[in-house]
């Protein structure tokens, strides 16, 4: 029987995710930090680990890093609501197996850890260009203003800016 490491700060979606796997004939083994995660990586041994990116602490990349350099066999899904193509390559190039945005389903999960995304591109890599600057801009904005809970003089402040200025950023559209 494969085990699976569950790593989120959310107690409602892990114990979901949990329940899941739980039903689907998997043994579970439950984490909310990268402390706890690291512990039951070495007592537990699991096959595969389902871990949120954004914790408390350390984050969900530093215990892909971590998690693979102590079991390198180890399959990981790294799942985030607050996704960009800068950390879905990070993960990717630490050795996860897949990224997904948040709320992902059990079978989705599945299909990750089976290589199986269930999308095809249809232009080869080499075709597929970086974001624009305004893009890359505008996804930083986004997750300093996370990171604030939506309180715009905070995100302001943290992001060097005056308040209107940033206000102004946020009501235009995302940029292409």
């Amino acid at each position: 029987m494969e085990k699976v490491l569950l790593v989120d700060d959310e107690d409602f979606f892990r114990d979901r995710l949990n329940r899941a796997f739980v039903r689907r004939g998997y043994a579970t083994c439950t984490a909310s930090c990268y402390d706890e995660a690291m512990e039951l990586i070495g007592r537990e041994e699991p096959t595969m680990a389902v871990i949120d990116l954004k914790m408390p602490g350390k984050n969900g990349l530093l215990l892909v890093r971590d998690a693979l350099a102590r079991l390198p066999e180890l399959k990981i899904v790294v799942l985030t609501g607050y996704g960009s193509i800068a950390t879905a390559t990070e993960a990717i190039r630490l050795g996860a197996v897949s990224y997904l945005a948040k709320p992902a389903d059990i079978d989705e999960i599945l299909k990750a850890f089976s290589g199986d995304s269930g999308v095809e591109l249809e232009t080869p890599p080499e075709d597929i260009l970086p974001p624009s600057l305004a893009r890359v801009e505008w996804e930083h904005i986004q997750r300093v203003l996370a990171d604030c809970n939506g309180n715009i003089s905070c995100a302001a402040k943290k992001l060097g800016i005056h308040r209107r200025t940033l206000q102004r950023k946020l009501y235009k559209y995302a940029p292409k």
